[in-house]
Formats: structure tokens, C-alpha cells, sequence
């Protein structure tokens, strides 16, 4: 069952750590956010393969916009 990956906070994807297809461990960082000049990462909440990445550096988020799919 795919497992959604979201933003816990509204920023900016400065980073994306991991590509489609990559095994993950849950809490290995997937994506770091920016916010308020401050970096946030965002971690695997399950381990699993990333199926799909929705988003792209340099992107705005919204707090609860789904960043990655993990299956």
C-alpha cells in the first residue's frame, strides 16, 4: 500500500535527497524544506521504494502537500 509523504511545514523544496526508485529506511531524509531562512528536513515515515517524487527544487509547499509516494 503507497504511503504519502507530506510537507510539515509551507516552504520552499531546497533540496531533494533521494530519486524514483530508491530504497528508503524509515527516517532517512527524503527532501529539505526552507523556511523563514531556516532548513527542515523531511524524513522517510516508513521504509519502502520511491515510487513517485511530486515535486521539484525550487518548489513552493504547503503544509500537508504530498511531496513523495513510498511503496
Amino acid at each position: 500500500m503507497p504511503t504519502d509523504v507530506v510537507a510539515h511545514i509551507t516552504g520552499t523544496v531546497w533540496k531533494i535527497e533521494k530519486q524514483i526508485g530508491d530504497d528508503v529506511a524509515e527516517g532517512d531524509t527524503l527532501i529539505i524544506l526552507e523556511s523563514m531562512k531556516m532548513e527542515m528536513p523531511v524524513e522517510a515515515p516508513a521504509s519502502g521504494k520511491i515510487q513517485a517524487i511530486k515535486i521539484k527544487e525550487g518548489d513552493p509547499v504547503t503544509e500537508g502537500a504530498v511531496l513523495i509516494i513510498l511503496i
